[in-house]
């Protein structure tokens, strides 16, 4: 008893700073050639990138994150309109005043000063050359015959760190637009029904534009390993899965 008490107690300390700093996201480095990326998935369709010291927040979130603990922002992308992409509470503590905030038209009456990108729309802020690409439902519709997400109403985001583009691709399908996707290092491709994609739909996709590191995210119940199996014959892209529900 006596020896199980003394490993608790070294268990315990070891795991102290951890605990103290409130740190419980997972996090990546990727490396370009003017420094690494860090990207932080909070969960959900919510990340976080840092790059040069300049923090990206994507589609913040507060259910996600406790964003009093998260650096402020120099630039959030917001994909589209929806409560869990577009929080204007969560948007109100991460902005400073110098703080860029790029989003659909239809995001712009609830964040006073967003920058709209429409789709094909090219902007360099920060240094950092994004590119709004479209993002939208075919298959999938609502009961009414219209689509989750209607085409033009919503962006994905090709953001260029130096050398590394990463797509984040907001709520889609496997559009043919993707097929005009080049050289795309990290891809976030959404993975949950009926609003988005089957993991076939995102094997697909991955299959028409390689990204390097695939990293399927706002995945709720779907069994993410199925995605892992279907590209198991697709070695160019490595598929990375974290806690992004």
């Amino acid at each position: 008893m006596e020896k199980l008490i003394i490993l608790f107690l070294a268990l315990l300390l070891g795991l102290a700073p951890l605990l103290a700093s409130g740190q419980k996201y997972e996090e990546d480095l990727i490396q370009t050639t003017s420094g690494d990326l860090k990207i932080t998935f909070l969960g959900h369709g919510t990340l976080m990138f840092t790059f040069q010291n300049k923090v990206i927040h994507v589609d913040p979130w507060l259910e996600q994150a406790d964003y009093s603990r998260l650096p402020k922002a120099d630039l959030i992308l917001i994909t589209h309109d929806h409560f869990d992409h577009l929080d204007p509470a969560a948007i109100k503590a991460l902005r400073q005043d110098s703080t860029v905030i790029i989003g659909t038209a239809a995001c712009q009456s609830r964040v006073p000063g967003l920058k709209v990108m429409k789709n094909g729309d090219r902007l360099t802020v920060l240094g950092l050359e994004i590119e709004a690409v479209p993002a939208y439902n075919i298959q999938h519709k609502r009961p009414d015959g219209n689509p989750f997400h209607p085409k033009g109403a919503g962006n994905g985001y090709v953001i260029a760190f130096a050398d590394k583009k990463v797509y984040v691709a907001g709520d889609t399908e496997n559009i043919p637009e993707m097929k005009n996707l080049k050289n795309i290092a990290v891809a976030f491709l959404p993975m949950n029904l009926p609003y988005t994609m089957t993991p076939e739909m995102v094997a697909e996709a991955a299959r028409w534009f390689k990204p390097a590191i695939l990293y399927p995210y706002h995945y709720g119940e779907t069994d993410a390993s199925r995605l892992v199996a279907l590209l198991k014959g697709t070695p160019e892209v490595e598929v990375r899965i974290r806690r992004l529900k």
